[in-house]
């Protein structure tokens, strides 16, 4: 258990030396077995981040999940760089799964 999410920690640290990391698995909202790790929420801020589009952002952590992705069906992803943190990060509630 908590295979996939130390995974995804563990890749994220080295890549991009979060401040704040938070790792959600959303599994349980969804139509799957208890325990499963298969839809994650994300909330990540980092120096790496600053002057860097969201649009690009997202591609750099799902780059740096390239083969942990495989394994999971969703990833919502909230990512900031500090000072968008510091100010007001909006951070939204991921749905629940309409077949649940």
């Amino acid at each position: 258990m908590n295979e996939i999410r130390n995974s995804i920690k563990e890749s994220l640290i080295k890549d991009f030396k979060p401040s704040v990391l938070k790792i959600i698995n959303e599994s349980f909202k969804h139509n799957v077995p208890q325990g499963a790790e298969s839809h994650f929420k994300i909330l990540i801020v980092s120096t790496e981040f600053k002057d860097i589009q969201k649009v690009k952002r997202h591609q750099f952590i799902y780059k740096s999940l390239s083969t942990i992705m495989k394994k999971i069906h969703a990833l919502s992803i909230d990512c900031f760089d500090e000072e968008e943190y510091s100010a007001n990060p909006i951070i939204l509630d991921s749905p629940n799964c309409a077949n649940k």
